[in-house]
């Protein structure tokens, strides 16, 4: 398989604060990657050098074969690396139907201006695409329901299906299960595996030793900024490093 994200020799520092430390890592296309580690190891800080957030002191972010460094959020976005945030971004005021609609026309447009004058309802392919998404997170039922209302659990869905909607090539999912009960949790491992999602090429940051080793092909530990380990779940499951700084206090729980 061909690596379709880079990461090499890539640091970042805040003051005094070494968050990433010669991070170097490699997702191959088609494959589920979970990033996990201790609170503060860098975890988010990562993603977030991928997608133009923060830019790197040094270091490079190779996406598709393209440097991704230094470019805007926004072109990052344009080609194909999709991030679906811890916090659910969405419009709380609008519909769910609208939330989808929204990212999928700029996906199209190449822009998330969203004009409050310009009739959703106009667009008949990607409402018709848009309700489609929705059925597959069980969520069509609700798609005039305003976001703001919905569970903690149907909002994280529905940035998923945000998420979909845009048919990333690379989803960036930063603990996609958190604050959702354990049914809730089942039902999402069942997403991220089925259908289109689980053909997706994903990289996961989760806390949830569940979840992980539920979902990943491959996974890295980050522990102070660093990669301390990657392999197959049963590789890291059995890695006295990772055990030292992760899954003992994991298993203490």
């Amino acid at each position: 398989m061909s690596n379709i994200l880079e990461i090499k020799g890539v640091n970042k520092t805040f003051g005094g604060l070494h968050a990433l430390q010669d991070v170097n890592l490699q997702i191959e296309e088609g494959e589920t990657h979970a990033i996990i580690g201790p609170n503060g190891a860098g975890k988010s800080t990562l993603l977030n050098c991928c997608i133009g957030r923060l830019i790197p002191d040094n270091g490079s972010v190779t996406f598709n074969g393209k440097n991704m460094i230094g470019m805007e959020a926004h072109d990052i976005n344009h080609a194909g690396m999709v991030r679906v945030f811890q916090t659910p971004e969405i419009f709380p005021e609008l519909t769910l139907l609208e939330n989808v609609m929204i990212p999928a026309l700029a996906k199209r447009d190449g822009t998330f201006k969203f004009n409050p004058f310009k009739s959703l309802l106009k667009e008949t392919a990607i409402h018709e695409e848009a309700m489609a998404t929705l059925a597959d997170f069980n969520l069509d039922r609700f798609h005039d329901h305003h976001a703001g209302s919905m569970s903690r659990g149907d909002k994280r869905r529905l940035e998923l299906a945000m998420g979909l909607i845009q048919h990333p090539t690379l989803l960036l999912l930063d603990e996609p299960t958190a604050g959702m009960a354990r049914h809730d949790t089942n039902a999402t491992i069942d997403l991220l595996k089925s259908g289109k999602m689980g053909e997706m090429t994903k990289v996961i940051i989760e806390h949830d030793m569940h979840v992980v080793f539920s979902l990943a092909d491959r996974i890295s530990v980050l522990a102070r900024g660093h990669i301390i380990a990657t392999g197959t779940p049963e590789e890291i499951k059995n890695d006295p490093k990772v055990k030292e700084a992760y899954l003992g206090e994991q298993e203490d729980e």
